[in-house]
């Protein structure tokens, strides 16, 4: 089990966003959360791209998840990225970002499941 990290959640659907953040601040990890991608950025950038690993919805307004991880990438190299999608044509286009995206968690997800794909990623890219 990896210690304890400091993750931001990324998602505009509050039920999805709580159910996530819930379950991972049960599995000991610290969470902050944003309600879309421009949202998310501004987090990560005042936290100088220090959270152990980023959970993002691609498809929201404003910002989708993948404009975020790129933008979050560019000034953050080294930062994780985890996304989420309900939609299949999304997951297309989060593969074009190996490197940066660690995994795509299909929605809906349990919360069992939420974890430990996110443990997974954490332990795999420490």
């Amino acid at each position: 089990m990896p210690a304890m990290a400091k993750l931001l959640i990324v998602e505009d659907d509050e039920s999805v966003r709580t159910l996530a953040a819930r379950a991972l601040e049960r599995a000991g990890h610290t969470i902050d959360i944003a309600a879309d991608g421009a949202q998310g950025l501004s987090l990560i950038q005042a936290a100088r791209g220090g959270y152990d690993l980023v959970v993002s919805d691609i498809r929201m307004p404003e910002m989708d998840g993948i404009e975020m991880a790129i933008a979050a990438a560019a000034l953050f190299p080294a930062i994780k990225i985890v996304l989420m999608t309900g939609y299949a044509d999304q997951r297309e286009r989060a593969e074009e970002l190996n490197g940066i995206i660690l995994d795509v968690v299909q929605k809906p997800f349990t919360l069992a499941e939420i974890r430990s794909r996110v443990e997974r990623a954490l332990i795999c890219f420490a």
